[in-house]
């Protein structure tokens, strides 16, 4: 039981300074960056979703293409993505972009985390009045269950890394 416990601690902190360097470099909240970390891969470096995305952040490749170009990152392959700090890189510049456009929002982390989860056309879907939508009206209007669930997992994940204050 030890050993489970040595190696979960191991898996959850081995990426804390890289999430440091990142979150610094991109003005990034780093507990958010770890609570999504936490609920797309589980730490895992090498998870690949059955939709295709990969890595820590689970990063699909259209949005490491989009990460590519908006930074300026020259040659972009799709395979770069198993890196650890491109792909946390990525996903952060991803998961950023999200906050940047909901930041409007009475709560813009989970018209964010639905746009990371789930991509900003299903959003868009579940605005039952449009822009003037609030955090509350939104979630209640998402169709997929697990999406809420997303939501859910992640913001917890956060509060929690924000009240113990270190990765």
């Amino acid at each position: 039981m030890a050993f489970v416990y040595l190696r979960w601690v191991y898996r959850e902190q081995r990426f804390n300074r890289m999430i440091e360097e990142v979150a610094a470099a991109q003005g990034a909240d780093k507990f958010l960056i770890k609570a999504v970390m936490r609920q797309e891969s589980g730490f895992d470096p090498f998870a690949r979703s059955s939709a295709g995305a990969m890595g820590l952040m689970q990063v699909m490749g259209p949005a490491g293409e989009d990460w590519a170009l908006g930074t300026g990152r020259q040659n972009f392959r799709r395979d770069m993505l198993w890196d650890p700090r491109a792909n946390i890189e990525a996903g952060t510049w991803y998961l950023q972009r999200a906050l940047r456009r909901w930041q409007s929002k009475d709560d813009p982390l989970p018209f964010a985390l639905a746009e990371y989860n789930a991509g900003l056309g299903n959003v868009q879907k579940w605005l039952p009045r449009g822009r003037e939508t609030t955090a509350a009206e939104f979630q209640a209007a998402i169709a997929w269950p697990g999406v809420r669930k997303y939501i859910e997992k992640v913001t917890t994940y956060h509060a929690d890394y924000r009240e113990r204050g270190r990765l």
